[in-house]
């Protein structure tokens, strides 16, 4: 199929969107003339001016080698700009080649424009670059990953918006916060053609991500709200398949901000009423209209996850339960638990029981009780890895499973002594 015919496609719901959400970054095509996109795990639009390549996001480290030989099958033209639209791994790590590439031809370094914040993300990267391997290993399986220490800092700068030109073609510049602080939405005003980075990815925003640092639903929301005025004809996400026709791409950004708005509005009310984050997590839910668009399916967030992340933002780190606020250890709570109930593989056999009878939250509490209670038996772990395999299982985010199919292999491996 070509690539109308495959955002036909997905649009209608006839293709999962997430068949196109990893591409190897092998696969090229032309989005319009002068425009195209390489499909990768976080992908690169090459812009052809009358004085280079300008690259939006480059994608990891991992995959450079392969895009920069899959857009020199589109284009010889050297990059003259890279624009990173956040500072995620997948979207930044992809400047070496075409860089060394002018070095080696003897030209000017290449230019890489940026918001203000990503300097400071890779300095807290270097920080945290052990911790960032460990939730990375979790959140994509990833056993052994390593993640990178080293970071193509941007050249240039800016605050809340740039406008810049090169050969030729317009670009528009704009930060906005929402999965991150230092994103940027770019817009060709001359040909129409929007880059909303990872604003918008084809499934319900990354607004909640239980691993990751603050995200910003409201802000978010805003952002989507003023792209979708803007009339483009063509949305080119940093994670998918383009958006065809401005009356799509305007659903598709505003419907994404309802759910938003939604999320935000009502788990705000909850907090105003002095309720606790455990009430205001079982209570708050998504339009359901909104969660059937095939552009927002809850595969790699949660609705339940961008919850917590409006409490963070506004609440802090306190639940409201007062025997968290300086909590036992979990281990003595787990051991306390036990002697109650009659011992670890009691709680084990219940967490079993309620496992079957489908009430896989409550299963899981008592699976960790009794592991915590009884670290070295590998019966009680092989109930907590049958408990989380069976909640990945019932999961549709890629960040539960992740989570709850770390805890199962874990358990599974000491399961068998």
């Amino acid at each position: 199929m070509g690539l109308r015919e495959i955002a036909e496609a997905v649009w209608t719901g006839d293709e999962p969107a997430s068949s196109w959400l990893a591409g190897n970054g092998r696969e090229l095509h032309e989005v319009d003339d002068g425009v195209a996109l390489v499909l990768c795990f976080g992908n690169v639009m090459p812009v052809a001016t009358g004085e280079g390549l300008v690259l939006i996001d480059t994608s990891t480290v991992f995959a450079a080698p392969t895009i920069h030989a899959t857009v020199r099958t589109w284009s010889a033209d050297l990059v003259h700009t890279v624009v990173y639209t956040h500072g995620h791994l997948d979207h930044v790590g992809g400047v070496g080649p075409f860089e060394q590439e002018r070095v080696d031809r003897g030209e000017s370094p290449l230019r890489v424009i940026a918001h203000q914040a990503v300097p400071e993300r890779f300095d807290r990267y270097k920080l945290t670059r052990g911790y960032n391997s460990v939730i990375n290993q979790r959140q994509f399986s990833l056993p052994g990953f390593t993640f990178p220490d080293e970071w193509r800092y941007p050249d240039l700068t800016y605050r809340t918006n740039l406008e810049f030109e090169v050969g030729g073609v317009n670009f528009s510049l704009h930060h906005a916060r929402g999965e991150t602080d230092d994103h940027t939405w770019v817009y060709l005003p001359q040909r129409r053609i929007l880059f909303p980075g990872d604003l918008f990815i084809w499934c319900v925003p990354n607004a909640g991500n239980p691993q990751k640092v603050q995200r910003y639903a409201a802000d978010w929301a805003a952002a989507l709200r003023s792209m979708a005025q803007l009339g483009a004809e063509i949305m080119v996400p940093s994670h998918g398949i383009p958006v065809f026709g401005a009356d799509r791409v305007r659903a598709a950004l505003e419907d994404s901000a309802e759910l938003l708005e939604a999320l935000h509005r009502d788990t705000l009310a909850m907090m105003n009423e002095g309720a606790r984050l455990n009430d205001i997590l079982h209570a708050v839910k998504p339009p359901e209209h909104l969660l059937g668009k095939p552009y927002l399916r809850p595969m790699y967030d949660d609705p339940e996850f961008i919850v917590r992340n409006i409490w963070r933002l506004y609440g802090g780190w306190f639940d409201g339960n007062p025997a968290e606020l300086k909590p036992a250890p979990t281990a003595a709570l787990a051991r306390e638990l036990a002697r109650l109930a009659g011992g670890a593989r009691v709680l084990a056999d219940r967490a079993r029981e309620l496992a079957a009878a489908g009430d896989l939250r409550l299963a899981g509490h008592l699976a960790e009780f009794a592991v915590g209670a009884a670290p070295d038996d590998p019966q009680i772990h092989a109930v907590r890895a049958e408990v989380f395999a069976a909640r990945c299982q019932e999961e549709p985010s890629l960040m539960a499973k992740g989570i709850f199919g770390a805890a199962a292999r874990e358990s599974a491996e000491r399961s068998r002594g």
